[in-house]
């Protein structure tokens, strides 16, 4: 299959005449899948409706079927097409977030959107994306698209067209490059069915700023105990994860050194993930500065993308800082967490 690169400048006033887009667009109403830009991470779209094109999803990234896909909108009139019921505390959150990288879980009306998509779920993800391309794209396909990250199944997600091009090339119809994606983690999912919303995935809009809107907010057990099963069925998958083993180091800088050293004495060629405030601590065969400590926005911003540069650097292992686990850390050490497989060295 011959993947077609579209590239649209965000910038470019009227999107949506773009002949690009228009292109693009074309695709998506024949049932094709097309990568597109988000403000959290490219997603590989689809249309939800039709079982053809989420099989394409599923089949490109190598995904399994119980996990289901989160459907993107670009008007909240579309809810009422395929939504059972938007509750209250769903229609503040919307108010306040969206466009944005908040996905929402609503209960849903059956025969509307495509079984493989809610892996048979009474339940469905839904977000408005904060992305010119993105929102011009979804108007002019006239369509929910389904949108998981646009990479392997497992891999870093990808926060620049050429990762989506490494990963998916000749396996899905086209990409739309709108450059390289803002927060860089993907959306906070919270659960709205239940009288109490439960973030079942955390991402850039915290569990304090949720808080602050509709009052109480719990977390899914599973997010902080690993016996727990969790509640999002993608989340019992590991993500994310570099092709060398990668452990979370919690300790000194010196500590962490010692670790290096001690592989590269077995001959091991040794990454380390560090911010640009320590990145000069250690000696190793590769060390990758992945934002900056005292401002974590960064930090998640950069984190896929690093993760990806070590598998060119060719490193056999990788030892990464830990981060606070507050606001925005909390999804950035889900990440890392999900990258390294729960390996966890503590001095």
């Amino acid at each position: 299959m011959i993947t077609n690169v579209w590239k649209v400048d965000k910038y470019v006033d009227n999107l949506g005449n773009n002949p690009q887009i228009v292109d693009a667009a074309d695709l998506l109403r024949q049932n094709e899948v097309v990568a597109l830009p988000t403000e959290t991470v490219y997603g590989l779209g689809g249309n939800a409706k039709n079982d053809e094109a989420v099989s394409k999803i599923f089949a490109a990234k190598g995904r399994p079927v119980d996990n289901p896909l989160i459907i993107h909108i670009a008007d909240q009139n579309q809810l009422c097409e395929f939504v059972d019921e938007v509750p209250e505390k769903a229609s503040l959150l919307m108010e306040r977030f969206w466009p944005g990288p908040l996905t929402i879980i609503f209960k849903i009306k059956s025969g509307v959107l495509s079984e493989k998509a809610t892996a048979g779920l009474g339940t469905v993800g839904v977000r408005m994306p904060d992305h010119p391309v993105a929102l011009a794209l979804l108007k002019a396909s006239g369509l929910p698209i389904a949108a998981p990250s646009a990479n392997s199944s497992g891999k870093p997600s990808p926060t620049t067209a050429e990762h989506v091009i490494e990963d998916l090339e000749g396996k899905i119809a086209g990409i739309v490059d709108g450059g390289p994606t803002g927060v860089g983690v993907e959306s906070t999912v919270l659960d709205c069915t239940e009288a109490i919303p439960v973030i079942l995935r955390p991402g850039a809009v915290t569990k304090e700023q949720l808080e602050k809107v509709v009052g109480e907010v719990r977390e899914d057990r599973a997010l902080t105990e690993t016996d727990v099963k969790p509640k999002a069925p993608g989340m019992k998958y590991t993500h994310y994860a570099p092709n060398a083993p990668l452990y979370m180091v919690s300790g000194s800088h010196s500590f962490l050194q010692k670790l290096v050293s001690e592989k590269q004495r077995e001959g091991l060629r040794v990454g380390v993930l560090a911010t640009e405030e320590s990145a000069s601590d250690y000696q190793a065969d590769i060390v990758l500065a992945c934002g900056k400590r005292g401002d974590l926005e960064t930090v998640a911003a950069a984190l896929f993308g690093v993760l990806r540069d070590f598998n060119h650097e060719r490193v056999d292992i990788i030892f990464s800082e830990m981060f606070p686990n507050t606001g925005v850390g909390h999804a950035i050490m889900n990440r890392l967490q999900k990258s390294a497989g729960n390996k966890l060295i503590t001095e």
